[in-house]
């Protein structure tokens, strides 16, 4: 019995080694047959036909940083809403609506709590 459960994973393991051996030919076909010369003009970096100013790579303030992952954190926990929203009548019914809200309550403090202390060490202020 658990051979015939074994089967129907075959077309998986194809997909796997079909995907693996095409990256590998893509990455093994390109290193023998791209080009190879190496030269300063190509090696600079190019900005619409014209000559870098400059490094190719300039230092970003962590500042972008941190505001970009604080805006996917508090995104992310915002999405929580949705499914709590939805999910509420039917805990409501079954007797556990205060509990519910409770946790809620709790999530949404806690939430507020990592605000104010990002807002209070200036995550969030924009130079």
């Amino acid at each position: 019995m658990p051979e015939n459960l074994l089967i129907e994973y075959w077309p998986i393991l194809i997909l796997l080694l079909v995907a693996f051996a095409f990256a590998a030919i893509a990455v093994v076909g390109g290193s023998l047959l791209g080009p190879r010369s190496r030269t300063t003009r190509k090696s600079e970096p190019y900005e619409s036909g014209m000559r870098a100013i400059g490094p190719g790579t300039r230092q970003m303030p962590v500042r972008f940083y941190l505001i970009a992952v604080l805006f996917i954190l508090f995104d992310i926990e915002v999405i929580f809403f949705l499914p709590w929203a939805v999910a509420f009548r039917e805990f409501y019914e079954n007797g556990l609506g205060i509990f519910i809200l409770a946790e809620m309550a709790v999530f949404i403090i806690i939430l507020l709590v990592g605000y104010a202390y990002a807002w209070r060490k200036g995550a969030l202020e924009w130079e």
